[in-house]
């Protein structure tokens, strides 16, 4: 029986997909076998010695400490492109708002006095001020291409827009799904010099941490739009504010307000609205939990942000996993401790990601708690799992 502790709600579809008869699920449980979380911040939190993976119902892990749990050999999984429909509507949709002023045209009619004859005066007299654009006159520029920026690219040239994309690692998967009217930058400030609307869409680590900056904000052409849908930090608070005050800026539509965004006018600021839909949440949910299954029963590694994709069949053999620090001779030391102890290998796949390598090994006998141990005792070996054979589906 594997138990798993809920740091947050969990759409219930995800949760029935972890079978009653193996999996118990609470927000209270003791020694939990894995951890699914959705919003709740973890740097400060004890988590208990036996954890063997956490699981994210959602894309953004900044709320885990990746870092520390790649140290104890604990891989976290995250749920990428099970929102990408979900957020590509919100950026279409913050699109529309900067491009007709709608906001702030709501808000001059909600407040317009009268009826009748004489409101109708004044929705005319004032609507001059409210002129917009339409989308197929302006190019947009993509940064970053996964399963969120190939949706919004595509719908952007849907819609008729000129779309230019940036993305140095985008991969065969997202390559094939991204619509060959998508014209390729060369660089960061290639695209921004294009690009009279720029969205992004990739993770906030060391290298992208405030990417929209003064420099590039100021090679794009008069009067642009900011889209950030990504997380805050990615745009650099101060230039963004500082090119509305001085009309570089039309507008900045995010999804992460401030007290300084919030008293700018020319922001169009969000609840973190991002992934808010039911069918954003169930999907996020059973993608994350048919994740935790395979890696728990099967050892296999799908959508993890610290660990590399690791998928082998399971075969009628004993399988054991272990997770080790990515340095020469591990898998030999692995192999030879197997050999020692008479166990004929049937199969096994090494992968390595970084400082961590992962290895999955069918033998087609038993090893024993002496033999784990003695492999867990190598220099360098962060975890030993043992899973047996396979159960009955």
């Amino acid at each position: 029986m594997y138990k798993i502790l809920t740091l947050n709600n969990i759409a219930v579809q995800g949760l029935a997909r972890l079978p009653r008869e193996r999996y118990e699920v609470a927000s209270e449980i003791g020694h939990p076998d894995a951890i699914m979380v959705r919003s709740a911040k973890m740097h400060d939190m004890e988590i208990p010695a036996s954890v063997l993976a956490i699981g994210r119902a959602g894309a953004g892990t900044n709320n885990i400490p990746v870092d520390k749990l790649s140290k104890c050999g604990v891989p976290v999984f995250n749920a990428p492109g099970a929102n990408a429909n979900a957020v590509k509507e919100l950026v279409l949709a913050g699109m529309l708002l900067a491009a007709r002023n709608l906001c702030h045209a709501w808000d001059f009619t909600r407040a317009l006095p009268g009826e009748g004859a004489e409101l109708d005066k004044a929705v005319e007299a004032g609507k001059k001020k409210f002129v917009g654009y339409e989308l197929p006159s302006r190019t947009l520029g993509v940064v970053g291409l996964g399963a969120i920026g190939v949706q919004v690219a595509n719908a952007a040239l849907a819609l008729g827009m000129r779309v230019i994309g940036f993305d140095p690692q985008i991969t065969i998967d997202r390559a094939w799904e991204l619509s060959s009217g998508v014209e390729k930058a060369r660089s960061l400030d290639e695209l921004f010099s294009r690009a009279d609307v720029v969205t992004v869409h990739v993770p906030l680590v060391e290298a992208t941490r405030a990417l929209v900056s003064e420099a590039r904000i100021r090679l794009m052409p008069g009067q642009g739009v900011i889209l950030n849908f990504a997380r805050g930090e990615i745009a650099d608070e101060a230039a963004v504010l500082a090119a509305l005050a001085s009309g570089k800026l039309q507008a900045y539509v995010c999804d992460f307000p401030s007290r300084r965004l919030m008293a700018e006018p020319k922001v169009i600021a969000l609840p973190h609205l991002g992934a808010s839909t039911e069918e954003a949440e169930v999907n996020c949910a059973v993608m994350v939990a048919d994740t935790l299954r395979g890696y728990l029963e099967n050892g296999l590694v799908r959508h993890s942000v610290n660990f590399p994709d690791a998928d082998m069949p399971r075969m009628d053999a004993h399988r054991i996993t272990v997770v080790n620090a990515n340095v020469p001779n591990m898998v030999g030391q692995i192999s030879g401790c197997l050999g020692d102890a008479g166990l004929n290998i049937a199969d096994l796949l090494n992968k390595s990601r970084g400082n961590l390598a992962y290895t999955i090994v069918d033998l087609d006998g038993t090893p024993s708690p002496a033999l784990l141990a003695k492999i867990r005792a190598i220099d360098g070996v962060l975890g030993v799992r043992d899973l047996g054979r396979p159960q009955a589906a």
